[in-house]
């Protein structure tokens, strides 16, 4: 490089100052991106941790609800175990998520700032030192051609001397005259002639320091910049792996507990836990008595009342509807509309206020959460390194939206509220309209046939046989407080009509025991209310049921009420 000619060497120089100086600039942008990277490996840490404990939180059993019943099942335990086990696996991730923040995104934008600092020095140097021996380099230019020019200047003054003396026209004065200028153009030629050399000598000194030791060491330190940089880095990448491994230990104990509790699954126990629950106690049912259809029909002394010829018929003593208990199936349950209307008033006004309890409860934990988001993204902007705060708009957007629709949904509700409130009889006219009378006589009529009859409400009462007449002293069977219909009745026999009734309102039904009306449709009513809010219709010989008395208009028959 030193024998390369001087102009060859401060373009190779240049080139050199240039190719380092867009290099270490990558490498800075490297190192930047490098921790970009882990920063959204980060936010994806903390994004899907809060996914697992919105999860785990979200299957989690409410109070005072059915699924905190199921606890006594060993499935229902173990997954509620790996729920927990499961919140504990996301509190790892977060861990995860914090270490990279303070080992590694912390760490390198420090170390960014401070190899800035230290580029931007060297690269200063250097150009100071290209800027020392460029002025140099002219120095020594501008005093050789002062050299050039001066000798110039001095062969000229010796030819016009020389000429003048060889010249015999020439006064003795003029020669002289030309003699001194000769000599002092001699003189300067000698002065610059030395600055030339002077000036070069120091030239090759500085342009020797340059190249062999200023310029070295400039380089030099930027190579060693640039190995501490790719060292750091690989520093870097190492414990991006380790913080990962670190966790490891603990997410295994996670997993292990849920297989253990995937393990204490006991089926058997869990059966005998169904038969605990649900085992009702009746008897299995007895044999079907023979029914002889040689005897004579009996008429039933309601003939001439409002019921159907063939409601008004009879069945032979003796013929009953068995139970069959465990091949039961409710064929009215299912879902029901959104607004409960197939409910009676009552019960319709707790399902919405219940409703509306939840939705307020959901609005206030979207504020919650909006609240806790605002004041995220307002750490992060006077925080920058710490995370975007573009990065919490979109769900900020999204809970804003969900509140949006959750207090559509309390006004419609609230709406259905009001108008069931507004709806609802009063006592009196459910007195009116149930068409209660008189309790009857203290003595009752019974024959062999007669069955105890368990109400929608679970009390038990006597049924009063009109076939036989026959006078026989009764006595009450203790009432039971199970609150559950029969889709069959008790034993016992198709009872008469006792008058009519029109439905108030719609009524789907849906538990065992009753069934659906339509409002404004005309019923036959075979049981009065007996106090217990249910009056018993027929529509016809094989469909029959107990709608609530509220919602029907009773027309009992003069006979039914006198008896």
């Amino acid at each position: 490089m030193v024998e390369e000619r001087m102009g060859n060497c401060w373009s190779y120089t240049k080139d050199q100052f240039d190719n380092l100086e867009k290099h270490t600039q990558w490498g800075i942008e490297f190192v930047e991106k490098y921790t970009k990277f882990v920063k959204e490996r980060s936010e994806i840490e903390l994004n899907y941790a809060k996914q697992i404990r919105n999860l785990s939180k979200k299957y989690q059993p409410k109070k005072n609800s059915r699924e905190e019943e199921e606890s006594k099942y060993t499935f229902c335990r173990a997954f509620l175990i790996t729920l927990n086990e499961l919140n504990d696996y996301a509190g790892q991730h977060e861990v995860i998520a914090e270490n990279l923040t303070a080992q590694i995104i912390t760490e390198l934008s420090r170390y960014l700032q401070e190899l800035k600092t230290e580029r931007k020095s060297h690269f200063h140097d250097g150009r100071k030192a290209q800027q020392q021996i460029e002025s140099s380099w002219k120095q020594l230019e501008s005093s050789k051609r002062r050299f050039e020019r001066d000798c110039k200047e001095a062969d000229r003054a010796q030819q016009y001397f020389e000429k003048m003396d060889a010249d015999i026209n020439v006064t003795k004065a003029d020669v002289e005259k030309a003699r001194q200028q000769a000599h002092m153009r001699h003189q300067m030629a000698s002065d610059s002639k030395n600055d030339y050399s002077s000036y070069l000598q120091k030239f090759n000194q500085e342009q020797n320091d340059h190249y062999y030791t200023i310029i070295p060491n400039i380089f030099q330190k930027l190579q060693d910049m640039e190995e501490r940089r790719i060292e750091r880095i690989g520093s870097s990448m190492k414990t991006f792996a380790d913080l990962d491994r670190q966790v490891l230990p603990i997410v295994g104990k996670c997993l292990d507990g849920m297989t253990k509790a995937a393990e204490s699954i006991e089926p058997k126990t869990d059966s005998k836990q169904v038969v605990e629950s649900y085992k009702s106690g009746f008897e299995p049912p007895g044999d079907v008595e023979f029914e002889d259809y040689g005897q004579p029909m009996k008429r039933t002394a309601s003939d001439t009342s409002l019921s159907s010829p063939r409601e008004g018929k009879e069945k032979p003593v003796g013929r009953t509807k068995g139970k069959l208990w465990p091949f039961i199936k409710n064929k009215n349950k299912g879902s029901g509309p959104e607004d409960f209307s197939h409910l009676p008033p009552e019960q319709r006004r707790k399902k919405l206020q219940g409703k509306l309890d939840e939705l307020n409860k959901d609005i206030q934990k979207e504020m919650d959460q909006r609240d806790a988001l605002t004041k995220m993204k307002d750490v992060y902007v006077k925080n920058p390194q710490m995370g975007d705060p573009a990065s919490v708009d979109p769900r900020l957007l999204e809970i804003s939206q969900n509140i949006e629709k959750l207090q559509f949904e309390v006004q419609k509700f609230e709406g259905w509220l009001a108008e069931v409130e507004e709806r609802m009889p009063s006592k009196s006219d459910t007195q009116r309209r149930s068409g209660l009378y008189e309790t009857q006589n203290s003595t009752t009529v019974s024959n062999n046939c007669a069955q105890d009859r368990e109400s929608p409400d679970g009390s038990y009462t006597e049924e009063q046989n009109s076939e036989t007449q026959v006078k026989a002293n009764t006595h009450p069977v203790p009432t039971s407080t199970t609150p559950e219909f029969d889709d069959e009745f008790d034993d016992e026999e198709t009872l008469p009509t006792i008058g009519t009734c029109k439905a108030l309102y719609p009524f789907e039904g849906h538990n065992e025991g009753t069934i659906s009306v339509a409002e404004g449709e005309l019923l036959y009513v075979i049981e009065e209310d007996k106090g217990d809010g249910w009056t018993r219709v027929r529509r016809n010989e094989d469909e029959e049921g107990y709608v609530p008395t509220s919602y029907v208009e009773v027309f009992l028959e003069t006979n039914a009420k006198d008896s």
